[in-house]
């Protein structure tokens, strides 16, 4: 009898030996995801997102957000550089070094692109569910829609999935007062 031969799971050093081509290298499970460079869309509603985020957080500082690329180290076999992070201050402190944050940030962004829908909508959402992410935004540009997943119990929960054309704003129990009206999170000039 022939056994299938074992897979060979990259780690997060054979992922820092990749030399820097511009393009995003994750790892999930140990296996490597590459990424091509995002669109102009994708580009400009995350820029919002931060502008926005950002803003709050200069009135209300109650933590620090940053966009990728940036690794979250979650293990050494599942690596990923979500489109925004939010760290609570005392999270920032606890978990961020200058190239790295090893662990889950409070709030995962990402911005679905057309080859990434099913992994930012099923494989990381399990993932960030898995380490303990504490809310996960799938922002979707083609749909001008947010889908907002919040742990509750070590489980997600989709506690709500919001639109521009019905009006509505994004907000979070992680920034008290933060509110968002998608129009101005999906504003493209």
């Amino acid at each position: 009898m022939h056994r299938a031969p074992e897979r060979v799971r990259m780690t997060y050093d054979d992922l820092l030996a990749i030399p820097d081509d511009g393009l995003r290298h994750e790892l999930i499970d140990g296996d490597h995801i590459v990424s091509p460079s995002p669109g102009s869309a994708h580009q400009l509603i995350v820029g919002n997102l931060y502008l926005l985020l950002g803003t709050f957080l200069r009135d209300q500082p109650l933590g620090v957000a940053m966009l990728a690329p940036f690794d979250i180290v979650f293990s050494r076999h599942d690596v990923v550089e979500p489109d925004l992070i939010y760290f609570s201050i005392d999270r920032f402190r606890a978990i961020v070094g200058e190239k790295n944050a090893q662990g889950a940030p409070d709030l995962a962004v990402e911005i679905v692109s057309p080859w990434s829908r099913r992994r930012d909508e099923v494989t990381k959402r399990r993932l960030y569910e898995r380490w303990g992410v504490a809310e996960y935004w799938v922002v979707d540009p083609e749909l001008e829609s947010v889908k907002v997943y919040r742990l509750t119990d070590r489980i997600y929960s989709r506690t709500a999935e919001l639109s521009v054309e019905a009006g509505d704003s994004l907000n979070t129990p992680l920034l008290p007062g933060l509110s968002l009206t998608l129009a101005s999170v999906f504003e493209l000039p």
